[in-house]
């Protein structure tokens, strides 16, 4: 059963950066589409960004110029680099396929002071 794993999450003060990794165990990582979710208390998880390949990505709104996705398939990697963070951005960070395939990890819990 494949398995997600997070990391690099961290208390950051608004303005700062992150850099977010997700592994995910077996061998089907090129294979899909892959995204970063993010929730907060109380609220349902949210798409953050996704990616097809290198050329083809895709972001929400409220993280669009700041935020930048990328993949390594190789290391069955998926990275979420976090520019000029804001307040407003602190949850808990999980990957997943862009169809949310498997099951969700731990995530990883990003805290933005202002």
């Amino acid at each position: 059963q494949e398995r997600f794993v997070e990391s690099g999450g961290g208390l950051v003060h608004s303005g700062g950066s992150l850099t977010l990794s997700c592994v995910l165990s077996g061998n089907t990582f090129n294979q899909y589409s892959m995204a970063w979710y993010r929730q907060t208390p109380g609220k349902q998880r949210e798409l953050v960004a996704s990616i097809i390949s290198a050329s083809a990505t895709d972001y929400e709104r409220f993280v669009r110029g700041r935020f930048t996705i990328s993949r390594d398939d190789a290391e069955s990697t998926l990275y979420l680099q976090m520019n000029n963070l804001e307040p407003e951005d602190t949850a808990v960070y999980y990957c997943n396929t862009l169809s949310e395939l498997y099951a969700w990890g731990q995530g990883t819990q990003v805290t933005v002071s202002s």
